[in-house]
């Protein structure tokens, strides 16, 4: 919960540790099972994060709402 942001356009996933390969088997994943709306983007040359795109934030919300602590919801924006 605590690993990534909401920007006005947006989320941020800090995937940081993880590979590319990775990062980009969870974006095929959230794309077909969910239909969100996400890609890849470059903190620093070697930091690569989650983008979830604020067209897909509602679905998003719905789908994780249940398992976050009130205290981060910010995080997603509520």
């Amino acid at each position: 919960m605590g690993d990534g942001y909401a920007i006005p356009s947006g989320l941020i996933i800090c995937t940081d540790s993880y590979t590319v390969s990775d990062i980009v088997r969870l974006i095929n994943v959230l794309i077909i099972k969910y239909r969100l709306e996400c890609t890849l983007r470059y903190h620093t040359p070697t930091q690569p994060r989650l983008y979830i795109r604020e067209g897909s934030m509602p679905i998003l919300r719905d789908l994780v709402r249940p398992y976050l602590v009130k205290s981060m919801l910010y995080k997603i924006g509520l």
